[in-house]
């Protein structure tokens, strides 16, 4: 599996030939990303930093397209989302938390969060996280010492930090870096991982590069 962060809160993951993306920005956003195609798109919030399906579709390359909570299975991709509140935009508004397996690792995407107090049926579902994608910036979702104790909570394998920098809170990720230990952190361009490879980590922190 490859993780790709294309900034905001837009990740690219690439497991063989499928290609799923988590929140890609719209065309009415001030954060840009260079269009390519996808088989699966997760919207976690209606919000143009978030929406931008026509920025994920390219060629004869349409993707399934999931905005809200449910249970799906997608090209043996297994899918959940759960309700909770955002008040991202200045709006109140329903974000979509998703757990997603995948090559045999889940992911958790927090998606536009704003509050730490998850609801019940999601706290039941993330009870053995893989790679947990954390918003961290403020100004709307978590800030870096909310999202940090709730990312401990939740006991993560391997901890993304999103949300940051052109749409959040500026200084959010070294403020964050500082609560975790690890300052001094070196980002990495892109984050490759097989299952094996998460058996002994608990709670690593990685930085990557747009």
């Amino acid at each position: 599996m490859v993780i790709s962060y294309m900034g905001g809160e837009c990740f690219k993951i690439t497991q063989g030939d499928l290609t799923l993306v988590f929140n890609p920005p719209s065309k009415d956003s001030e954060l840009k990303i260079s269009r390519f195609g996808s088989d699966i798109v997760l919207v976690s919030l209606q919000h143009k930093d978030f929406n931008g399906i026509e920025n994920v579709s390219f060629g004869e390359r349409e993707p399934f397209v999931i905005l809200g909570p449910g249970e799906y299975e997608v090209k043996d991709t297994v899918i959940r989302g759960f309700a909770s509140d955002s008040h991202y935009g200045g709006t109140r508004g329903v974000n979509t938390l998703y757990s997603v397996f995948l090559d045999g690792i889940t992911l958790c995407f927090l998606g536009a969060l704003s509050s730490a107090a998850l609801p019940p049926a999601a706290k039941q579902e993330f009870d053995n996280i893989d790679i947990l994608f954390l918003p961290i910036g403020g100004d709307g979702v978590l800030t870096y010492a909310e999202s940090y104790k709730l990312a401990v909570q939740l006991e993560p394998k391997i901890i993304i930090p999103m949300h940051y920098g052109s749409i959040g809170q500026q200084g959010a990720l070294k403020h964050f870096l500082k609560e975790a230990g690890v300052e001094d952190l070196k980002p990495t361009e892109k984050l490759i991982v097989k299952k094996k490879d998460l058996e002994d980590k608990e709670g690593e922190v990685v930085v990557l590069l747009t």
